[in-house]
């Protein structure tokens, strides 16, 4: 026994770079392109289930495409500027298809017959619900009401919640990999070789080319694979779907994307309001303050960072709030959240910079104004992107399960609430899952669509429901008598501003603003 000594350690020590150390510049503009990498993934597959739906054309799908990395890089930029300032980016969420295809099968919006009117109806519509859903995590954000919900946070009850932001994400890994194996288990192979089996290896200039860029490398890779099984008909008689996942040429992007597109407020004419889809989306708001709060716990861990504050946390959780009203007025077809794969590739990287990031936003805007180039990055095949998400989502949860050093783990009550967090937290929306499709109404079917599109949004989210038995157990079950076992000394002091003096260090805002709104 005397030789197992890990004590717990308030910050990650096997890191390069922290929140506020940058790379030289070559290698700070290569990791930042490999983070634009990452985010087209979720920016790519969203419209292209949403869009086809709403009876847009590919061209249709090249707009929303270019106007959801536009904005994705707006938001990123004013969430590590004057947000949390942690190295998070802020893309499309997953968490906001089931609010959404409530508004696509809107009885009203089904009956325009002309498809590209009836697309045009519906983002309208879209719209509209997003920027008055937005309103509920600005005031939850601005007003610090998240920011005191968050003391019944203790790194017992964050634990599971941070876990399942990544372990709740299975099905985009594997089960998407499997569409296409011959292109998605050697990209696996290929991550995995280059990031951890030869990440010592220093063939230029003592510098760990494998280790920083393992997804720029694998992906050029395995790409210039599939260009070349695409070319050579490997896949001419196989079924559509194995064409649509493998194929390199059936995204309809690169002829259909304008060469040169600036995407502007309200491009697709006035949004319209309708009582029963705000309340619908209002769910995803809060599904995606819950994702959003667990990934910058996870983001502050990757990026040597201290646990942010609960008012830094509100604050970012308000500058969100702003961004899916810019979602709204835009029209992204969807709202935002924390990339959870961006996350993890701080982790894969070790370079937790917020500058990295920063820049990867001016990559975003970039490319999605200059379309065709940005096309052609958004036709990789999805397999290849599902194989980084088995290492990346895995990653983020793994640092959601380290959150449990600081609480005694030979507690069966500590036990009990870690095991059945988990479970629920899995067990419960798979179960909501496997009862929803974009034309059925999922487990709750009342007569009220909105109230469906509600709860089944709640329940089908992982984190959602880990917080929600996570947080109630902790601050239930002999609370008093656990606070240590819980780990609440350590965490106490990082639930204020002033708690921790690195506190000010990492989340300060530039310009000197902090004189303007100063810390509560």
């Amino acid at each position: 026994m005397g030789d197992i000594l890990h004590p717990p350690m308030e910050q990650l020590q096997d890191l390069e770079y922290c929140i506020d150390s940058n790379p030289p510049w070559p290698e700070t503009i290569l990791l930042a392109f490999q983070n634009y990498i990452l985010v087209v993934g979720t920016s790519v597959m969203i419209p292209t289930l949403l869009v086809p739906m709403m009876g847009g054309s590919d061209g249709d799908k090249a707009r929303v495409i270019q106007t959801l990395l536009f904005v994705a890089g707006i938001k990123t930029l004013l969430q590590t500027l004057f947000g949390t300032r942690l190295p998070a980016v802020i893309g499309g969420s997953f968490a906001y298809v089931v609010p959404i295809a409530y508004i696509i099968n809107d009885s009203s919006l089904l009956r325009i017959h002309d498809p590209h009117l009836r697309f045009m109806h519906t983002m309208r519509a879209i719209q509209g619900a997003l920027i008055v859903a937005s309103s509920i995590q600005i005031i939850l954000g601005y007003s610090q009401v998240w920011g005191l919900f968050s003391r019944f946070f203790s790194p017992l009850g964050m634990a599971p919640v941070v876990g399942l932001v990544g372990l709740g994400l299975f099905q985009r890994g594997f089960p998407a990999l499997g569409n296409c194996v011959e292109i998605g288990l050697p990209m696996l192979i290929l991550v995995i070789g280059f990031s951890q089996y030869l990440k010592h290896i220093k063939p230029i200039r003592d510098f760990p080319i494998f280790e920083r860029f393992p997804v720029l490398i694998s992906v050029s890779i395995v790409w210039i694979y599939a260009l070349i099984l695409t070319a050579s008909q490997a896949y001419r008689d196989k079924p559509n779907a194995t064409q649509i996942s493998c194929r390199t040429d059936r995204a309809g992007l690169i002829s259909t994307a304008p060469w040169f597109k600036f995407p502007y407020p309200l491009q697709w004419g006035p949004p319209t309001f309708a009582a029963g889809h705000s309340i619908a989306m209002m769910s995803a708001v809060l599904v995606s303050m819950v994702e959003s709060t667990g990934a910058y716990q996870a983001a502050s861990r990757l990026a040597i960072a201290t646990p942010p504050p609960a008012y830094v946390l509100s604050r970012g959780i308000g500058w969100q709030g702003i961004g899916i009203m810019l979602d709204g007025l835009f029209g992204t077809c969807t709202g935002s959240t924390v990339s959870v794969e961006n996350v993890g590739l701080l982790g894969l990287t070790r370079v937790g910079s917020r500058r990295v990031v920063q820049i990867s936003a001016g990559f975003m805007i970039f490319f999605s104004i200059l379309g065709k180039f940005g096309a052609v990055f958004a036709s990789i095949p999805f397999p290849i992107y599902a194989a980084l998400y088995c290492v990346l989502f895995g990653l983020v949860g793994s640092i959601g399960l380290s959150f449990l050093q600081f609480t005694n783990m030979n507690s069966m009550r500590n036990l009990f609430i870690t095991g059945l967090s988990l479970f629920l937290g899995i067990s419960i929306p798979h179960f909501f899952d496997e009862y929803w499709t974009p034309h059925r109404r999922g487990l709750v079917h009342t007569n009220a669509g909105w109230f469906n599109a509600f709860l089944n949004t709640i329940f089908m989210s992982p984190p959602t429901v880990g917080l929600m038995v996570a947080v109630l157990l902790d601050n239930t079950i002999e609370v008093e008598k656990s606070k240590k076992d819980r780990g609440m000394p350590w965490w106490a002091k990082f639930r204020t501003f002033r708690g921790d003096n690195r506190n000010e260090e990492f989340y300060t805002l530039p310009f000197n603003l902090n004189r303007f709104f100063p810390p509560t």
